[in-house]
């Protein structure tokens, strides 16, 4: 047991190892404005690909709207062929260079991951709009790895922020298929908000202590409910209980480990339900110094009739190019 900086225990729970049938990803979606971040970004996700065996696709994209640069074209096929000299593996350009927010969301439809660097943006209009990243969240159905640090190598620890739901299963299974070698921790943290309703109702010490007991137990059932739900894998699954608030407590444990991979799942809400109640992953987003996973509550693989209409239109797009 350790304590997190708000002095909230910590309690470990054993390891197990986890099993199962494996999450595919055939298909990830790079993202580039040419920056050192998106060149980061472009790394992981040609390791990823190679390790998947998945296709991957660059696209140049201008999140804020502004105009394309006029080497745009140049550059995406110099960050391929770049690419494809480090990895034994064939990259794909989408030929079209000025893209806004809506042709990524468009793009990812045939997309099981999209990959993006961390972009500089202007604190003020992250706050009121979000960043980047959590505006696409918004309109995407597949996960979206938001990278941080330079990729040397696979993810050594990663850590999954779990909430018992019942897309909580579908994300730990992502994140251990993600690296399949990987130390995995699950963390739960619970909250202290119903704690202090039951102090301001004049609770006693006792009954307080009892409640708090009763959640730890649950907790520990939950964790159980969701490593059990597996068969045996390769990856070794520790958990972790935690209590405060979920965002700020799973962002500590994410330092205290040293974890290169923050998993976090995102209900779908309405941007202005998220600015005036919040929302756990954008937070973490916010907040996590390490690569942050965002993995939506109904996400869904991309379809083999999206994928064919994408091909498709890219097929006619160059077929017009050359004529």
């Amino acid at each position: 047991m350790h304590a997190t900086n708000s002095g909230e225990p910590v309690f470990a729970v054993p390891h197990h190892t986890l099993h199962g049938r494996p999450e595919r990803i055939r298909s990830i979606l790079a993202l580039t404005d040419f920056s050192l971040q998106a060149g980061r970004a472009m790394e992981r996700a040609a390791r990823l690909a190679v390790e998947h065996g998945a296709t991957l696709r660059l696209m140049a994209a201008s999140m804020e709207g502004t105009a394309p640069r006029p080497d745009a074209a140049s550059l995406l096929a110099q960050s391929a062929r770049a690419l494809n000299a480090l990895f034994p593996h064939t990259v794909r350009t989408v030929s079209q260079t000025a893209n806004t927010l809506a042709d990524v969301a468009d793009e990812a439809r045939c997309a099981d991951l999209v990959v993006l660097g961390q972009g500089r943006e202007s604190p003020l209009i992250a706050f009121v709009r979000g960043s980047a990243a959590e505006r696409l969240a918004r309109l995407v159905r597949c996960p979206i790895l938001v990278v941080r640090q330079a990729a040397p190598r696979s993810y050594d620890r990663i850590l999954v922020a779990v909430d018992f739901s019942d897309e909580s299963k579908q994300l730990v299974r992502f994140a251990c298929d993600l690296d399949r070698h990987a130390d995995i921790q699950l963390f739960h943290a619970i909250s202290s908000r119903d704690e202090a309703k039951l102090r301001s109702a004049e609770a006693s010490a006792r009954q307080v202590r009892a409640y708090r007991e009763e959640c730890l137990r649950y907790a520990r059932n939950r964790i159980l409910w969701l490593t059990d739900s597996f068969d045996a894998r390769r990856n070794r699954v520790m958990s972790t209980i935690g209590q405060g608030d979920p965002a700020r407590q799973v962002v500590v444990q994410q330092e205290y480990l040293r974890a290169d991979l923050l998993v976090v799942g995102r209900r779908r809400r309405s941007p202005i339900a998220d600015f005036f109640l919040g929302n756990v992953a954008e937070r973490v987003l916010r907040w996590a110094t390490s690569d942050v996973l965002i993995v939506p509550r109904d996400a869904r693989a991309a379809t083999g009739f999206a994928a064919g209409q994408r091909l498709k239109a890219d097929g006619l797009r160059r077929a017009a190019q050359a004529r």
